[in-house]
């Protein structure tokens, strides 16, 4: 009894130092009072001014361009190159697999410098496409190595039993193994969505003066002070992210419920 009082008070602490935080931000979208220490009601007026925020507005848009473009283009890169990868012998296999890590173990900060001096280097325009090629570059191992255990969980030989009964490369491709490691692939989609979503260092280092996404544009408001249409924003963003985490593990509960005979 006593231990799981204990098990359930130490979780129960993990979720509040999570969660906190955001309780607190999502509070402080609806205090009409810019102060952070007052309260001076409840109020949705910084909501109403979020969307006239032409900045912020702008800033979220192009964050949420570079963010889905990013993670398609990835996707199917990724998805290619685990496909490929997949089908080395063990050697080669085992060194490209460390060689994909190794973008992901390396310091944002190291990426986003060696990115802006390429890009420097080539006499590249830092801009919206040099966020975007940096953007598919860091996401990529993220995919491969969500699609990668899928692969590995294939049966090798039905993709050569639909080659056999007639079916070209192309469509056994999409009618056979796509099916199969499709959930992998769905999952790099997001996580490379999530973590361009979330990227400032490499961005910061490679955007140039032209564009600006949401981290970067917070990071200048932190200088002069964050207005309250920030946390507003945030609000909706974590309240976005939760319905969609929601509406997908339930989705996921019915398909895994076993089918009731009649």
């Amino acid at each position: 009894m006593v231990k799981r009082f204990f098990e359930r008070f130490y979780i129960g602490l993990i979720l509040v130092f999570l969660y906190a935080p955001i309780i607190i931000l999502i509070v402080l979208s609806f205090n009409s009072s810019k102060s952070r220490s007052k309260w001076g009601g409840f109020t949705l007026h910084w909501y109403k001014e979020l969307f006239k925020n032409q900045s912020i507005m702008n800033a979220l848009y192009t964050t949420l361009i570079i963010a889905f473009l990013s993670a398609l283009i990835a996707t199917i890169i990724g998805t290619a190159a685990a496909i490929a990868i997949n089908s080395m012998k063990k050697t080669p296999r085992t060194i490209m697999i460390a060689i994909t890590n190794i973008p992901m173990l390396n310091a944002d900060i190291v990426t986003g410098i060696s990115l802006m001096l390429l890009f420097v280097a080539l006499r590249y325009t830092l801009g919206f496409t040099s966020v975007l090629i940096s953007h598919i570059t860091f996401n990529i191992p993220y995919v491969i190595l969500s699609v990668m255990p899928k692969l590995k969980q294939l049966n090798p030989h039905t993709y050569e039993a639909a080659l056999d009964l007639g079916a070209s490369p192309v469509y056994a491709f999409f009618r056979v193994i796509l099916p199969d490691i499709f959930p992998g692939v769905f999952t790099g989609f997001f996580l490379a969505f999530t973590m361009s979503l979330d990227d400032f260092v490499i961005t910061h280092f490679t955007k140039g003066p032209s564009i600006n996404t949401l981290s970067t544009k917070i990071y200048t408001e932190v200088r002069k002070g964050i207005k309250p249409e920030i946390y507003a924003l945030s609000t909706l963003m974590f309240i976005t992210v939760l319905l969609l985490l929601i509406i997908i593990n339930r989705r996921s509960a019915d398909k895994k419920e076993p089918v009731r005979r009649l």
